[in-house]
């Protein structure tokens, strides 16, 4: 396979002409400019494709549970089931040790489906012929905007007006100057929490494509162990990340 070619590569080129004629139309009549290399769909088409593997993963799963019986016996080895019951368990006990219970439990399907999702972008890579949908800004970006959007929505919902008016600070007196602090340092979370996480995988996505070119047997090993760890501490990154955002939007000033 040619270099910096994935599968995704291949099959968007095999749908080329449908894909360039779609973007020149779009970038002539919507933005007006040149319009973009049919390479740059790959990004959006690994996502979609994570995604339906999560979703894939947590319908299988979910099947195992639909017993009662059977979900409270743990099974002896490692499977899918034993796997997400760890996984998912040790970033609900994350969510616990950030917020209480309560708002763990509340909150868990976005913070579960975050871990879910970068987790299984970044071990994909590990895979020969498979992109790294995490290596790329707008798909970090657009997982940082919904965690956005989120957590200012619980943050609403459960202080209401009073989640505006933390922004302002304590002393009424100070709040023109803490305030536009406050807002730009809430911008600019998406922000950090997207460029942390592309530039790290970007990064270890090309030191491990930089020594397979050079040997391809045995030297790699070490350098694809590093990466498993590497995935590990960024998953985990993002996720306790998301998780302390919600907690911070979601806390009543009695706590």
């Amino acid at each position: 396979m040619p270099e910096h070619t994935t599968w995704f590569t291949l099959l968007l080129s095999y749908m080329h002409e449908t894909l360039e004629q779609n973007a020149h139309a779009f970038g002539h009549s919507v933005v007006k400019h040149e319009a973009p290399s049919w390479r740059s769909f790959e990004p959006i088409l690994v996502a979609l494709f994570v995604s339906l593997l999560v979703l894939g993963v947590a319908a299988r799963v979910r099947g195992q549970l639909s017993n009662p019986d059977d979900a409270v016996v743990p099974e002896d080895r490692l499977t899918l089931r034993t796997f997400m019951e760890a996984f998912l368990g040790y970033f609900y006990d994350l969510a616990k040790s950030v917020m209480d219970a309560e708002r763990a439990k509340k909150y868990f399907p976005l913070i579960g489906a975050a871990a879910m999702f970068v987790f299984f972008s970044n071990i994909l890579a590990l895979i020969p012929g498979f992109p790294v949908a995490t290596s790329s800004l707008s798909v970090t970006l657009g997982c940082s905007i919904v965690v956005f959007v989120c957590f200012n929505a619980y943050g609403l919902a459960a202080n209401g007006f009073g989640y505006v008016a933390h922004l302002a600070g304590p002393a009424w007196y100070l709040a023109w100057l803490v305030f536009p602090i406050e807002v730009i340092s809430l911008i600019v979370r998406p922000i950090t929490l997207a460029v942390r996480l592309m530039l790290n995988m970007a990064v270890d996505h090309l030191i491990l494509g930089i020594f397979l070119s050079l040997v391809a047997v045995l030297v790699p090993i070490p350098i694809m162990l590093l990466g498993v760890l590497i995935i590990l501490i960024q998953t985990l990154v993002f996720t306790l990340l998301t998780c302390i955002y919600i907690g911070l939007a979601t806390e009543h000033e009695a706590h």
